[in-house]
């Protein structure tokens, strides 16, 4: 059953996924309406689950499931993915080709819109100054609807790419 994402609890599982390219209002709109749609009849093992998506910054796409009223099944992750996949591939078929598994490290730009940089150039935009230990990032790893509500945007120096500061500074 589909809920607003501001009714789940901060204990919400959730999975943020990244497109590789800023959507537009509509494809916001229609990614969030195709979702909402599926969501209503997700079950796992016939079981409904109390879930709920947003689009945020028209760059990602935040699922969340209270995994206190149900379990998401292996299948039904599955199913959510086939989802997002689907809408991905009505996007492509109406313009531009979009995934929604993107793993460039995102960063808001000072226009307000999602800056990436592709995993390959990390070291490189380290080294540059593009990339500090304390620019803000949006941590796509993020578990919980909680921790995405108080903290999905944080220091690069606490993230996995903290590896790449001590790598520089040696």
């Amino acid at each position: 059953m589909y809920v607003d994402f501001d009714q789940l609890p901060d204990t919400a599982r959730v999975w943020v996924y990244q497109a590789n390219r800023p959507l537009t209002d509509q494809e916001s709109a229609q990614v969030n309406t195709g979702m909402q749609q599926s969501l209503t009849d997700w079950a796992a093992h016939g079981q409904a689950l109390r879930a709920s998506v947003q689009v945020v910054n028209n760059r990602f796409v935040v699922l969340g499931v209270d995994e206190g009223f149900h379990m998401p099944s292996g299948c039904s992750i599955d199913a959510s993915v086939r989802m997002l996949a689907t809408l991905a591939q009505q996007l492509g078929e109406q313009g531009a080709s979009i995934n929604f598994t993107d793993r460039a490290v995102a960063l808001p730009a000072d226009n307000g819109v999602v800056d990436t940089i592709l995993l390959p150039s990390v070291k490189a935009a380290v080294t540059a100054g593009r990339l500090t230990p304390d620019t803000l990032i949006y941590d796509t790893l993020v578990q919980t609807a909680g921790a995405f509500r108080t903290g999905w945007q944080v220091r690069a120096a606490d993230t996995w790419l903290k590896r790449y500061f001590t790598a520089v500074a040696a």
